[in-house]
């Protein structure tokens, strides 16, 4: 202890060395240890690095920016988007009311647009079947209507006036059908014929609505259809269509006319005045005789020669006609269009 009181300096400092190189050490050995992270991470990221060096397309070296080129294609990707959004306009509903739609709004649209679409096709002598209602059967006799049903109703309402809109402006000879989806639980209940098995499909931009539509028309109506749907603002695509000749009434074969016999008409001679040849003649019978006029006052009249009918053939069928060259005959269509309604742009 006396040592220690002579040398306190030297004890303090010692121990103060002590101290800080323990605490060197520590700091040392934690150093080691993050260099060791740190060399993983570089390594790591080396490694992809190196990956994305390898695929196509790779981020570019020090001549070309695929990065920088990628950020301008998007930005490209994103005004084409908004250019082709203009070719896939909404379909308003019947009422247009979003999700508040009223059971009052919803039930005199409904009346409205069928009462339309019937006027509109008797205008255009489009055909439609007895108390056609345009695959709202179920909703127009009802009174009450499930929670929230009322809203995709008035949606598809609207997309299927757009739909008969065409089709009525193409002048088709007939209407036989129209399905829709199932949207409502009273859907079920209703005519089988008004619904499709299909259902909305979508995908990261749009939902596609699928619809089912069965008409009569030649192929001049057919064309402008096509060319409706092509040229409709509001994304109407055609998936499937078939066409086959519709049901007519038979015709009975055509037979060759039966031949025709002519008789032609007899000679009626002139009326016998008696008296024998020569007997009165001179020069007013060689008259007579010189021009046909028949046998005058004392001569006997001739006798009737018989005449044969004469058969005349009838013409060959066809001989003489015009060749058919384009038959054209009614066309039963069913086609299968999907509604694209584009999705709200996050």
């Amino acid at each position: 202890m006396t040592w220690i009181k002579r040398n306190l300096f030297f004890v303090g400092g010692a121990a103060i060395a002590l101290i800080l190189l323990v605490g060197a050490s520590f700091y040392t050995w934690s150093g080691y240890s993050h260099n060791d992270k740190a060399l993983e991470d570089i390594t790591a990221k080396y490694a992809e690095l190196k990956r994305l060096y390898g695929q196509k397309p790779n981020p570019g070296n020090d001549k070309i920016n695929n990065i920088k080129a990628a950020r301008e294609q998007a930005i490209e990707l994103q005004a084409t988007f908004t250019l082709m959004a203009k070719l896939f306009e909404r379909i308003p509903g019947i009422p247009d009311s979003g999700t508040n739609v009223s059971v009052e709004a919803f039930t005199t649209g409904l009346a409205q647009t069928i009462a339309r679409l019937s006027r509109e096709a008797t205008n255009s002598s489009v055909n439609l079947p007895p108390k056609f209602n345009f695959s709202f059967e179920q909703p127009s006799r009802a009174m009450k209507f499930p929670p929230g049903s009322l809203p995709p109703l008035a949606v598809q309402l609207g997309e299927v006036k757009t739909l008969c809109d065409v089709l009525i402006a193409a002048k088709v000879n007939s209407i036989e059908g129209l399905q829709r989806e199932r949207v409502s639980p009273d859907d079920n209940s209703g005519p089988q014929t008004d619904y499709l098995d299909l259902h909305t499909t979508t995908n990261e931009l749009a939902l596609m609505a699928p619809y089912q539509i069965t008409f009569r028309c030649f192929t001049p109506e057919l064309a402008l259809v096509l060319c409706g749907f092509a040229a409709s603002p509001h994304g109407l695509v055609v998936k499937s269509i078939n066409v086959e000749p519709a049901a007519a009434q038979p015709v009975a074969e055509a037979t060759a006319p039966p031949p025709v016999y002519y008789m032609p008409a007899p000679v009626t001679p002139a009326p016998f005045t008696g008296g024998r040849p020569g007997e009165g003649g001179g020069a007013a019978q060689r008259f007579r005789d010189r021009y046909g006029l028949g046998p005058g006052k004392g001569f006997p009249p001739p006798a009737a020669t018989p005449v044969a009918p004469v058969f005349v053939p009838a013409p060959a069928p066809g001989a003489g006609a015009l060749k058919t060259v384009l038959n054209e005959n009614q066309l039963k269509v069913t086609i299968l269009v999907q509604v694209v309604k584009l999705l709200p742009v996050k």
